[in-house]
């Protein structure tokens, strides 16, 4: 009885599949489709879950069976991660005309991300205040407990490491280790050592032309065909939603999201804000922020559903370069610099939100100057290195916690929302990400003012 339920399901997804195929054939847009697979999955999940509950036998194999096309989906982009990075960051560096504005590049971008990541975190500090969040408030099951204790073990290894091993952790030893994203900081890495060979090609196309001439016709080449293959691939990104939507509202714990409901919605208008102030730059810098959000949506309601920054980032560069109309090399820094830096959600408003749950907790008065202070100046040098997949805030959270002296186990009261808010700390990672591109752009007058107010960009190249 169980394998035919589970066919049935299966068939079911199948149908909403073959539904998004038939509205590409009717060259219904790119944004629509996206869209469609996000709110097919929500319904398909919360059916299956009223159907069959949580956890039970028949949902637990049936969601093993989705994951085929959206952890497929998501496992085809981070195969591209780093082809993409690589060539990508070459070849912008190449066609630069001096290698001085590859630093300024670099310094807004990142100027950006943890200036952001700063504001973001007031942002957090206001919204928990404004809710009066208190982590003595929260009842501890057995689960809370056991990840209270698990990240009160990872705390060793993350205090073991000092400021300047951090840094050191972002060059690379072995590349082609670093290819394999063995670790957090594999991107920034890949960036690095992309960055040197392209500088490389400069010096040596002073003192032998010939050579760096056949090194630049092979990149270019290279970057064709790799820019060929994310087309191809984020092309599947509605089916990919729709199955990741599914997956997760079919296991969300709706049990443990009504007991915190109050940290939900505190995190959820955090994050608003956060996307507000991201407008607010970007009208600030004479460009229409409606029209920048009309061409990030359908990159946004990927990463919300796929928890995923590393993964985001082919959808986050051709957005940037064929949507946006950002400079090729601004677009790929910030993008691979976006998923491991400053992040928003991740690194900036959760760590403060929690450090101002917990403070009172053991006698600290949060919202004093000095702790505040001190708060917001290490989430700004703590949000180095978070890692761009699921599970990056926890490791954000360590850090700020154990700097400011807090005990780290009380955020292992928030398990059961955890997946729930980590979407939306996504979505504003990638978002943060893109408004740095487009800003840095801007500022260097690298931006493509055409295309920026083209409505249709992103569909002339995605949605055939």
């Amino acid at each position: 009885m169980n394998v035919f339920l589970i066919i049935v399901n299966i068939a079911v997804l199948c149908i909403l599949i073959g539904l998004l195929i038939y509205m590409q054939k009717k060259h219904l847009s790119f944004t629509k489709r996206v869209f469609t697979g996000l709110g097919a999955g929500i319904v398909l999940g919360a059916i299956l879950q009223l159907i069959y509950g949580t956890g039970s036998d028949v949902l637990v194999k049936t969601t093993d069976w989705f994951s085929i096309v959206g952890n497929g989906y998501i496992q085809l982009l981070m195969m591209i991660v780093v082809p993409l990075v690589m060539v990508s960051i070459i070849q912008s560096i190449i066609n630069l005309e001096k290698t001085a504005e590859l630093g300024k590049i670099a310094a807004w971008i990142i100027g950006i991300l943890v200036t952001t990541a700063m504001v973001a975190a007031l942002i957090g500090i206001g919204s928990a205040a404004l809710f009066h969040l208190d982590a003595g408030q929260i009842h501890a099951g057995e689960a809370e407990a056991e990840r209270g204790t698990m990240l009160q073990d990872k705390l060793v290894d993350v205090q073991d490491q000092t400021a300047p091993q951090k840094i050191l952790s972002f060059i690379p030893s072995n590349i082609f280790e670093d290819m394999t994203g063995a670790r957090s900081t594999s991107v920034i890495a890949v960036v690095i050592f992309s960055m040197i060979v392209g500088i490389a090609v400069l010096g040596l196309r002073r003192k032998n032309p010939e050579q760096a001439e056949r090194f630049t016709n092979i990149v270019n080449t290279l970057y064709a065909v790799v820019m060929r293959i994310v087309t191809l691939i984020l092309r599947l990104t509605p089916f990919g939603v729709l199955a990741l939507m599914a997956n997760t509202v079919a296991n969300t714990d709706f049990a443990g999201i009504m007991e915190l409901g109050k940290f939900v919605i505190a995190s959820y208008v955090a994050l608003l804000v956060i996307m507000v102030f991201h407008l607010v730059l970007v009208g600030l810098f004479g460009l229409n922020p409606f029209v920048y959000l009309r061409k990030v949506i359908p990159v946004l309601g990927f990463a919300f559903t796929s928890r995923s920054s590393a993964g985001t980032i082919p959808l986050n560069i051709q957005a940037q370069r064929n949507s946006l109309g950002v400079d090729n090399g601004i677009a790929n820094m910030s993008a691979s610099f976006g998923a491991t830096i400053g992040q928003n959600g991740c690194a900036g408003m959760y760590p403060a939100m929690l450090a101002v749950m917990i403070a009172p907790t053991v006698g600290i008065d949060p919202f004093t100057p000095g702790f505040l202070i001190k708060l917001v100046l290490i989430v700004g040098i703590s949000s180095f290195g978070v890692a761009g997949v699921g599970g990056g805030a926890t490791f954000a959270a360590l850090i700020v916690l154990s700097s400011m002296g807090l005990p780290v186990a009380l955020a292992g009261l928030l398990i059961s929302i955890e997946a729930l808010i980590d979407m939306g700390r996504t979505a504003v990672n990638v978002n943060d990400s893109m408004v740095a591109g487009t800003l840095t752009s801007r500022i260097l007058k690298k931006l493509d003012m055409k295309k920026f107010n083209d409505k249709d960009a992103i569909e002339k190249d995605i949605a055939v």
